[in-house]
Order: C-alpha cells, then structure tokens, then sequence
C-alpha cells in the first residue's frame, strides 16, 4: 500500500476519487496517477505479467489492450487488432479459438491441462481470477471467469476421448477413454466454498489427443507417485521422532540424537483443554437448585392457596410479582449448569506455527477500534488502544490496527498521525524489554516495581526517555484537543491548504488513509511496524448508517479488500490490550487442530481501571463476567459482549458451522431373516424422521458455506477427503453487496489478498465497499456482519451466529487481556444501563427474538435460556417496582401480604431463604467471587431495574409501536480532575426519580409505622416485624443510590428533591383519603347521653 501518506477520499456513487497530498501544497492526484497503462477500450489498467512487463496484446503496433479485452476479441469478435487490423496470435495462458491450430509456435499444454497445479475449479484460483479482472479490468465478476468454447460439451470433438475424472463412461467406447485424477486434488489445505452456480459455469469432461501419452499432459500413475511421494516428504519433515527408554538403551546410529526432540512432540499436542469445576463443588450445586425448585414448588402452593382476605389487591399483586421472579430466576440459574473453565498452552502454539529459521505461520489477525466524538472519546485515551495493538507479540506482517472514525473527525485523523509516528519509538521500547501493559498512559501510572525481572542495563535510561517522549506526546495531542474546541467558520483545512473532507458530518465521502505498513514507513531501530489504517466510512443524507454496527461492516468489508486476514478482534477505543500475548490466547483456540473449527469467537472478560474500591454501582460486573459466562461455556459458548472478542471472519459472513460426517452404520448379515425383519421396520419407522430432519437441514444447506474434508495429510489414502459438497444457491452478488473484490475475499477461507492486485486498484474498490449505499439490496445487518435491529447489537450478533451451528469459547487468561475504562459516576452509569435494556427491548419485540426465532437450527436449549433471559430482564422492571412499593403501602395501611404464618410456612420460607443463600455462596466458590462483589450486583440489579429498565421498557414500547426514536449520547469515558473525581459528580436525569421516590416512600413508611407500633402499644409490634423487614429491604437495596445522591456534594439538586417529595406527599395523601382496605360504611352515629335541656 504505497501511498506515500496520503490521505484517500472519494465516493463510488458521486464517481469521485482523490488523493490529498499533505507534503505537497494544495496538490489533488487522480487515481490515473498511481496506474500504469490504460486500456483504449475498456479504460482499466493493463495488468503487469509475471515477467514485470505490460501485457502486449498486438506484437504489430502494440495497441494497449488489457487481457480480458484481448480474449473477449478473440472470442466473440474479429479476432484482430483495433488499430492495425492484425489477427491476434494465441499469448500463452489464453484458451485457444477457432484458427489456432496453424500456429505451431508454442504449445501452452502446461498451463491448458494441468489440472493438478491450476485447477480451474479451485475456489483460490477463482478468487484470483475474479480479483483481478475487477482490479484491472472493472468488467464485473464474470470477466476473471474461463469462458472459452473449450467449456461447453457442444465444442467437444467426437474422435478425441474424454476425460472422465476416474470414473467409466458406458457411453464411450473402451478405446477412448482416458483416466484424469479429480480436480479437487491440487491443492490440500485451500478448501473453499465454490462461488458459482449457474449451469454454464459446469466443468464438463475436457478434451485431449490421443496420439500423445498422458505423461505429457502430468496424469497417471506417474503424478501419483510424485504426489505421494511429496506428502511422504512433508510427514517425515513433520514427524519427529522420540526415543523412550524402553527401547533397551542401543543406538544403531540411524536415528537422529536431538534433545529437541521431545519439545517438537509436545507441539503436536491439543493447544487448550477443559478445567471442569470439581465435583465436590459442583454437585451440591446442582442437587441445591433441584431443591430449591421443590421448594419453590411448596411455597407458591402456600401462598396461593392462603390469600389475604382483608388485603386481597396487596396479595395478588405480590403474588404476580413472585411467580415473575421464579420465571426470571430458572432463565438465569439454569444456563449455569455446566460451568467450566480453559487452560491454553502458548508454548505448544509456537512450538507449532512458529519454527525455527521458518516464517511464522500464525494466522493474521485485522483489529478493529471504533471512535466517533473525539470530545467524549478522549483521543488520548484512543491512541493508547491503538499503541498496545502496534506493540502486541506477535508476528508484525499478520497484525493490521483499523481505526473507525465514525463522526470524520479532523481531530481523531491528526491524532492517529501523531500516534503513527510516537509508535515508531514506543513499539521497538515494548519488543526490547517485554514490558506489561503496552499502553503507554497505564504502563508510566501503574504503582509497582518497575525493574522486577529487568537485567538489561540500558533499561533505565530508555524508560526515562521513553516516559518524557510519551509526556511531550501527550502535549501535542492535548494542543490538538484545545485547537479542536472552537471551529473555524470555513471549516478545517489540512496542512497543503486542503479543505478536510468530514467538515459536514452528515454528509462527507469515504475516507482511508494509511499511516503505517506501507512502504518506507519503519519503525526507528529500522524494523516494520504493523499496519495502521484510518477509515471513515461515506455518509449522505437520506441514508440509514446503523450507528456501531453499521460501522463495523464497513470494516470488515474494507479489511477484507486491502488486508483480508481470516480473523478479527473488534475493542471500543477505551479497551486497551492490557496482555500482549491476548492474540496467541485466542489463536489457541481458533487454530487448533481437532476444535478450532467449529469456534466461531473467542470472547474475553472485561476488566475495568479507574473504579473505585468499592464499586458503588458495580460497574465491574463480577457475577456476570466470572459466573454466568463461565456456565454458558460449558453448552455452546459465551454471549458477545460488543468487545474483546476474536471473530472468525467466514462466522460473520452467516456461514453455517462445518458439520462433521457420521461414519456409515455398520451391517451384518448373519442374522436370521425374521431378525432382520424386525430391524426392516424399525427402520420403516426411521423413514419419517430421517425426511423431516431433511427439511430442516434445508435451509441451513442453502447458505452453507462449503468445507470440504481434510486433505491427504488427514485422511485415509488421500482419496475420499478431496470431494467437496455443492455450491451454494445464494447469489453473491445479493449477500455481499455489488464488489466483485470483496466475493474473491470471502472465498479466501485462509485470507490473504492475490498477488496481481495494484495499491490504487485495491484503494479504489476499498472506497466502494464502504459507500453509503453499498448494502442496499443486500444481506449487510440481516445475516451477514453484525446484525441491526437493536442498539446492543452485540447480543443479536452472537444470537445468529449460535443459531447457524457455531459456538464460541470464554478465555480467562491470568493476566487480563483487555482493560477499559468505564462510567463511574451514577448517571453515566444509569444511562449506560438504559441502552442496554432498550437494545434488549429492541431484540424482544422483532423476529430475532429467541423465544419464537431460531428452532430447528444449532442453538442449544440452555443457550436460548440465556438468550431469552438477555431480551426479558428489562419485563422485571414492572414487578420490580411494584414489590418494592409494597412494604410502604402495608406500613402505611397496617395490611400485610402474608396471612398470620403457621409453623409450616415458616419452614417453607426459612427453606426458601436458606436455599437461596446457600445457591449464591457455591457460586461465589466456584467462580472466584467475593461477597462484596456479589452483593453489589445484588443492590445495582434493584437499582438499575427501578430506574433505567423501566425507562428502557417505556422507551422500546414507543420506539416499536409508535416509532418515537430515541438518541443516545455517548457516555463520557473518564476525568481528569483527580482519581475518582467523577463518582461524585452528579448529572440530572430524569431515571433518578422512580428510586429517590421509592426511597421516600419506604423512609416514610418506617416511620408511621414504627409511630403507630409506639402509640399502640406492645401487641403491634409483632406484625410490625415482617413489614419492617420488607421495607429495610427495600432502603438497603437502595443504599448506594441514596450515597450517590448524597455524596460529596453540596446539596441534591433542588429539582430532584422537589418531585420526588411531591410524588412521595401525593401518593400518601392520595392513600389516606382513598384507603380501599376501610371500610365503606360511613360515619358510625351515637345518640348522646346528655340532656342538653
């Protein structure tokens, strides 16, 4: 990607193309200047041939015409020169045509026949073709295809014998045939789906003479033999071999002595494996919710056949809000039973892809960050994620660092300049001294040892050095922050004078610049650095842009064009790698052997800096991240979380799962007949199952991608594992968009760009791919990407992936891999919650919800669970606020929910307490959590689902029904005015009001209560208890609510005090004058015994 650093803008449908120059004042290149010779037909470049000269079409006048041009004459046309009118002569590579057989030059049977080394059939070779004819010749898909006469059966001459691909035609006469080996045995490890299904793309039998013998052509026995002598070769290369000492000690001098040789076994090893939770902690889980179940059982048929007569509303309601809660609770506990945890071994990783004096074979991997306002995503706090992915161990030329800029930001594209050139200094530091994290800010702040394991003794000067590089670092990027806060009238301009394409944010063209990983771009010890890309995809007026997710298609489609690695991390730019070896971890799992095929991602735990020691508003997310995704591992993987997550690339492109072959059944025939009568209709019976399960592996069989088996090194023989299964029936063209270069990448189940492909051609169709209107009419956000529908698109995503068969695995290395910062403050935090309800709403109320979506695919039952419990829990809010009303409504009333209690009941509810207890402390055993973070999930669950769920119901109802959008700003990411400056810095909102007034209400109803036990006497006190424990329930839940709202602050907003005692007063007074447990009978009236005569 030589571009000499310049910046490409343009727009496929405005038909508009530059290249800004920022060395050079106020210059704009066209694309014609990064191309070689033109086409005087078509107007594409002419393609370079593998000698590095132009292709010549015309030796006479040499006439620029580009090849498909070239043999679409020869075919179709006059078959001479434009300019000359010379017959065009057969260039090698070209099929032949009608007349070239009185030219006897050349003979191009190399290349015409060879079907074991360029098999036209080869979904790589298909990729190539069709890439460079959109790269060099814009003619669309069909122009990189073979067309020639030679394809169809109508051209076959009856006297030469055909190829029958090792099968006997009866057609055909004994002396014509002629035996080939299948196509599909060129290449072993490049299995891909076959692109194309329409009928005239059919190979059928190819022709050749039979004067000449099959040796000319490389097929027999004598290719046979050099083939598996080839795979002989590379099995001795690969095994290695290990002496044991029950050999009986001789050394006959034949066999290598190689201390190294046991390491190179162990590489042979599975690279991960399951850590089953113990059985003494695992079964008393188990057996207690089975318990706790039956207990459920007893207490509900108490409560509802013991209704409160005189409170017969407070019973009921209570009674609907109880049956909710159990509803609620076995969609979450059940998912939990199968917790496991992952033991991944880097060393049998590199012991395996990485050899010595060989080039590394780790798979690439293209990294994802997304930004979109610089002002509340600081843009330093950007550049220190970008910084850790430059500086990650690994391989560099397999590590490509995207940056989204979703808003087209001038601030964010100087700041990654910036950062391009600090990471020059700062990668080679990290490499040198192998230091932890890699994000410069977090690196220079942390409190520890810093020369703990450091010999080297430069180290010191360096890291003095380096740490007053990054602060003059942080003074630029701080001036740019400054400079950024007032806009010029005219926009900004670049430093040639250029006018910055993203000064209308609404409506600018496609951006992509590339700072590093081009030519000449080295770091300062002159090493190559990984490449850093900016994007900003196009965006017009009238157009749907699908917010995160429509910005990360855009991503994958424009990696896929200039870098194409076969897997992706996507992270939020506060997520910094905080675990340089975070992509061996994942690699672990995604290129092993025996399960890495079926993984589809790799979803790492959040972690969290800058939150308090107490996590006020449990922003840490322990149980969730350390329990429940520990139980989902164990059926089919843990949910997408939105970062931190690895992704196979073929997964996202709504490819089903490979599925593997079931070994046929076994038959014996020496049973009796009447024995095998009895089995005949068993399997009679068998027939109807086997037809419905045809039906529904139809639809999934309909965009399965095609994975064909192993090749010779893993199967039997190397015969039967070179079949494939058929094509796909689903046009590409309708799933992928209209870009012929990006369906050659999708064909690439290993990755990788062709060869032939130019930077300005590659550039050129990046700009298209991410064009506003590029996925119209396509599967983009339907099943192809991340999916749109709902804001938390992470969780839909992850859904359908599940559903086409996949499953994901959890990593929780010992170092946290990723770190973030989160809003620590309690309305950030409340309206953090708010979207992800309202996306969960979203999911729940469309088609993709997993109560009726998804059945009859590969969505396991204890998955859907959790998926249902992820789109219901916002339901909870309802029931929620209306069980922690209760308690002051019966304090204010002297009511209870609960008739006076028997010895049975007490039983049943100090059973139901018990369990519940006793449920809660094995997980906080077998998942490493403390009760501390356990009871401040507990409290933000009241808090949250009183607040924020509620709003999120409201708001997805109106959204859904009466299409009322709602916007969300993004939520600020940290402060700068001391360490936890911005937990005490209070934001209006509108979700404080629902808990300050249950806050209120339950305060006021202690305290009538407790008045009216004390006017009344010692008799009142004893029911007194049960609605005294109910409320301070409800007011300890509450607590860190009442802490936030009261803090450090002066004094609570005189707003939030004065609607939620306005509330809490009109509610009361409402009550009192409008009791419906009084009665209705009226004012009792006694004569009076005086005689007032």
């Amino acid at each position: 990607m030589d571009l000499k650093g310049r910046l490409v803008a343009g727009s496929h449908n405005r038909n508009e193309f530059v290249l800004i120059n920022a060395d050079e004042i106020g210059r704009v290149t066209s694309v014609k200047e990064l191309s070689g010779q033109i086409c005087q037909i078509c107007g594409d470049e002419i393609e370079i041939t593998v000698d590095g000269e132009p292709f010549v079409a015309c030796n006479e006048c040499a006439f620029p015409v580009c090849r498909p041009c070239y043999e679409y004459e020869r075919r179709e046309g006059n078959q001479a020169c434009p300019q000359c009118k010379t017959r065009y002569k057969r260039i090698k590579g070209s099929p032949r045509v009608e007349g070239d057989e009185e030219e006897e030059e050349f003979d191009d049977l190399d290349h015409e026949f060879d079907f074991g080394a360029n098999d036209p059939r080869d979904p790589q070779l298909i990729a190539e073709a069709v890439l460079a004819a959109r790269l060099n010749t814009g003619r669309g898909l069909h122009a990189g295809l073979i067309t020639s006469p030679e394809m169809e059966p109508s051209s076959l001459n009856p006297d030469i014998p055909l190829l029958t691909y090792g099968q006997e035609d009866t057609g055909i006469s004994a002396d014509k045939h002629a035996l080939i080996i299948p196509p599909f045995m060129g290449r072993g490890k490049r299995v891909h789906p076959v692109p194309f299904t329409d009928s005239s793309m059919s190979l059928p039998p190819r022709p050749m003479d039979p004067k000449k013998d099959l040796a000319v052509y490389g097929y027999g026995t004598v290719a046979w033999k050099d083939r598996m002598e080839e795979w002989r070769k590379r099995q001795n290369d690969k095994l290695q071999m290990v002496r044991h000492e029950g050999d009986g000690g001789s050394n006959d001098g034949d066999e290598p002595d190689d201390p190294d040789l046991p390491k190179m076994d162990e590489g042979r090893q599975p690279l991960s494996r399951k850590l089953p939770i113990s059985s003494s902690r695992i079964n008393p889980y188990r057996m207690i919710i089975l318990l706790r179940m039956v207990i459920l059982g007893l207490f509900f048929h108490y409560r509802i056949l013991h209704p409160v007569n005189d409170a017969y509303g407070l019973w009921l309601t209570s009674i609907i809000c109880e049956i909710w809660f159990a509803v609620s609770w076995i969609f979450d506990q059940f998912p939990k039973w199968l917790p496991i945890e992952r033991e991944t071994y880097l060393d049998r990783l590199s012991l395996r892809y990485e050899k010595d004096g060989k080039p590394s074979e780790l798979a690439a991997i293209d990294v994802f960050v997304s930004t979109v306002d610089p002002m509340k995503e600081p843009p330093l706090i950007t550049a220190n994620t970008v910084l850790s992915i430059l500086a990650v161990d690994y391989p560099i030329d397999k590590v490509a660092c995207y940056v989204s800029d979703d808003g087209a930001a001038m601030l964010t594209f100087e700041a990654l300049s910036e950062t391009s050139e600090f990471a020059r200094k700062w990668v080679p530091f990290c490499k040198k001294f192998n230091i932890e994290p890699r994000a410069p800010e977090w690196y220079f702040a942390q409190k520890v040892d810093y020369l703990k394991d450091k010999v080297h003794p430069t180290f010191v000067r360096e890291r003095r050095a380096m740490k007053r590089e990054y602060e003059e670092f942080k003074v630029r990027i701080n001036g740019l922050v400054a400079m950024a806060q007032k806009v010029p009238e005219e926009g900004w301009t670049m430093q040639d004078g250029t006018p910055w394409p993203g000064n209308n944010v609404r409506d600018h063209p496609g951006m992509i610049q590339v700072f590093l990983g081009h030519n000449g771009v080295r770091d300062i010890e002159g090493n190559e650095l990984p490449r850093l890309i900016y994007v900003s995809r196009e965006k017009r007026p009238g157009f749907e842009h699908h917010k995160k997710a429509g910005a990360m298609n855009a991503l994958v489609r424009v990696s896929a064009v200039i870098s194409n690695a076969p897997y992706m991390l996507n992270v939020d730019c506060d997520h910094y790698i905080n675990n340089s070896k975070a992509l061996r971890e994942a690699m672990c799992f995604m290129m092993d052997p025996t399960s890495g095929k079926k993984i589809c991602y790799v979803q790492f735990p959040q972690r969290f800096d800058g939150i308090d020691r107490h996590d006020r508003y449990s922003n840490r997310n322990v149980v969730f991240f350390d329990i429940n995704m520990k139980g989902l591992d164990g059926i089919q993987g843990p949910i997408y979380v939105g970062t931190g997550c690895v992704f196979r690339r073929q997964a996202l492109y709504g490819y089903d799962a490979p599925v593997k072959k079931k070994a046929p059944g076994k038959t014996c025939n020496c049973l009796p007949k009447w024995c095998c009568c009895c089995c005949q209709s068993r399997k009679k019976s068998k027939k109807g199952k086997s037809k419905e399960s045809k039906k529904k592996t139809k639809s999934r069989e309909a965009s399965t991608q095609i994975h064909a088996l192993e090749n010779i090194e893993e199967g039997i023989e190397g015969i039967d594992s070179e079949k494939t299964s058929l094509m796909p029936q689903i046009k590409f063209e309708k799933k992928f968009g209209q870009s012929p270069v990006f369906i050659a990448s999708t064909l690439l189940e290993d990755g990788g760009v062709p060869p032939g492909a130019t930077s300005a051609s590659l550039l050129k169709e990046a700009i298209h791919v991410i064009s506003c209107g590029y996925e119209d009419k396509s599967e983009w956000g339907k099943e192809v990407g991340w999916i749109y529908g709902s804001v938390t698109e992470d969780i839909l995503t992850g859904f359908k992936m599940h559903c086409h068969g996949w499953r994901s695995v959890y990593c929780m290395p010992k170092r946290p891999a990723f770190k973030g910062s989160a809003p620590i403050n309690l309305s950030d935090r409340l309206h953090q919650v708010l979207r992800w309800a309202l996306g969960s709403v979203e999911i729940f109320l469309s088609r993709h919800c997993p109560i009726w979506y998804g059945y009859g695919c590969g969505l396991k039952p204890l998955e859907r669970f959790s998926y249902i419990n992820s789109v219901v829990y916002p339901l909870t809010s309802i029931p929620l606020i209306a069980y922690c009303t209760l308690p002051a409504v019966c304090l204010l009333t002297g009511k209870f929910i609960v008739p006076e209690i028997s010895n049975y009941a007490s039983i049943v509810f100090m059973a139901l307490f018990i369990s519940i207890a006793a449920t809660s402390i094995i997980e906080m055993q077998w998942g490493g959590v403390t009760i501390d973070d356990w009871w401040r999930n507990e409290q933000f669950w009241v808090i949250g689902g009183v607040s924020s769920h509620f709003f999120a119901l409201l708001q997805g109802l109106l959204k859904v029904l009466a299409g009322v959008s709602t916007n969300f700003t993004v939520t600020s990411k940290g402060g700068d005015d001391g360490e936890f400056s911005e937990l005490y810095l209070f934001k209006w909102t509108s979700l404080l009001i629902p808990p300050t007034t249950l806050l209120i209400i339950n305060i006021i109803g202690v305290i009538v209560g407790v008045s009216d036990a004390i006017n009344n006497g010692y008799e009142s006190w004893g029911p007194l208890f049960g609605r005294l424990f109910f409320a301070l329930w409800v007011i300890v839940h509450l607590y860190p609510f009442l802490k936030g709202l009261m803090g450090k602050q002066d004094g609570v907003p005189t707003i939030i005090v004065v609607w939620s005692i306005l509330l809490a007063s009109i509610f009361s007074l409402l009550w009192v004058r409008i009791n419906p447990f009084l009665s209705k009978g009226g004012i009792v009236l006694e004569v009076c015994g005086l005689d007032c005569d």
